[in-house]
């Protein structure tokens, strides 16, 4: 099969993370009682879930803290819905701040997988709830159909991913949250897309976790004016699982990940995906815009592409880790960091050549991926893979002719892969 490598275009299906073990027990929105009655320690806590974010130390999140929380950068989380009522996320949602024509849901989560982005991106960490990276930050949730909505009607009220995109574009919120995709692109969710863009905003989308099967192209991670995230373990290792191409331009935290086991929001289970990986790099991102807020979405991704963790040059990004892992404490501890230009934009050179093949061509029909059955709306999935599978193989390299190298994500050491993308 030709691996396809770049970006343009896509309609919506999301990739994911794994299901694994169950890590904690927290208190659902109904309290200690639904919890004893699930056979769940109702005990169980922050104490049991935070320590598993290994990332947060990874990235030194005490030391961001000191300078930056997020506060005053809304994220709007394009997902399953959002669960504003979990303890980590009371008082981060603002709910009242979608509209009414996307509203459909955007509190009822139907899989857990937009709650747990959120968590991710902002949460507080209160009553045994995950802690965000930019806790200081606000959720605006939009609700989108994935595979994993069967009810017809409900998947009928609720927003496509081009809508929501759009109505997120007309917000104040600084960032757009994508931690979905699928293998087909679409015109209207492009033309969204290139809205948003146009109206200033910072767009995050999980580049996938099919690479083990059909590295097919993912979106709207390979969009024009798309950060396509992938994701790397605690040594730095990219996932077997994430997908690779030229449309992956940074790479972030994404197996071992703490995340809701299902939509009851008993428990966490261990999760892997891109999806994380998204909602981290959502999260860096917010940090840094709330420390220089007169910077635009060029600049504060300027300036996450110059600080990312890489051993080879700038101009020659990594088909599996982009302009590399990303360190926002470095732009953080740094605070006359030139990010640049405000009008120009770090991916140009991405947007202009779009989706391509190892030999630089674009993909023909014959070798792009199926449009998604209208049996399944967008054909979306979540970035958590449904499998269940929680082998010890997760953090294998994708060691196609790859060099290896050690790099630095905050302070410790990430051993890392990259291989020649550019044309």
């Amino acid at each position: 099969m030709v691996a396809l490598i770049s970006r343009r275009g896509g309609r919506s299906a999301s990739f994911g993370g794994r299901n694994g073990k169950r890590v904690s027990a927290v208190c659902s929105a109904l309290g200690a009682l639904a919890i004893l009655s699930a056979g769940l320690a109702p005990s169980a806590s922050a104490a049991d879930v935070q320590p598993q974010q290994w990332y947060l130390s990874a990235m030194k999140a005490d030391e961001m803290w000191k300078v930056s929380t997020g506060q005053g950068i809304k994220v709007a989380v394009i997902d399953s819905g959002v669960n504003a009522a979990t303890p980590s996320l009371k008082g981060q949602v603002l709910s009242g701040e979608v509209p009414s024509a996307v509203a459909y849901g955007a509190t009822s989560d139907y899989k857990g997988h937009g709650t747990t982005m959120a968590e991710l991106i902002a949460g507080t960490g209160q009553g045994g709830g995950l802690k965000g990276l930019a806790p200081g930050a606000k959720i605006v949730p939009y609700r989108i159909a994935f595979d994993d909505l069967k009810d017809k009607a409900e998947r009928e009220k609720t927003a496509n991913s081009a809508q929501a995109i759009r109505a997120a574009a007309d917000s104040d919120v600084k960032i757009i949250n994508m931690s979905y995709g699928s293998p087909g692109d679409s015109a209207e969710e492009a033309a969204a897309i290139k809205y948003a863009q146009s109206k200033g905003k910072l767009m995050f989308a999980a580049v996938g976790n099919n690479a083990e099967k059909k590295n097919l192209i993912g979106y709207p991670a390979a969009y024009p004016y798309v950060v396509g995230v992938a994701a790397s373990d605690k040594s730095g290792t990219v996932g077997k699982f994430s997908e690779y191409g030229n449309y992956v331009d940074l790479a972030a935290p994404g197996l071992s990940i703490p995340g809701w086991c299902d939509a009851t929001f008993r428990s966490y289970c261990d999760r892997e995906g891109t999806s994380m990986s998204a909602a981290i790099a959502s999260g860096s991102a917010a940090l840094i815009w709330s420390a220089h807020p007169k910077w635009t979405a060029n600049q504060v991704l300027a300036s996450l592409i110059d600080t990312a963790g890489r051993d080879w040059a700038k101009n020659d990004p990594s088909t599996y880790l982009g302009y590399g892992l990303i360190r926002p404490r470095k732009v953080l501890e740094q605070r006359n960091f030139n990010p640049g230009p405000a009008d120009t934009d770090p991916l140009a050179r991405e947007n202009a050549t779009g989706v391509t093949d190892a030999a630089g061509n674009a993909p023909s029909a014959s070798a792009a991926a199926p449009q998604p059955s209208k049996a399944t709306a967008d054909g979306k999935t979540s970035a958590v893979a449904s499998t269940s599978d929680t082998s010890d193989n997760t953090t294998m390299w994708i060691a196609l002719g790859a060099a290896a190298a050690a790099l630095a994500l905050g302070g410790g050491a990430f051993a890392v892969i990259r291989s020649r993308r550019s044309a």
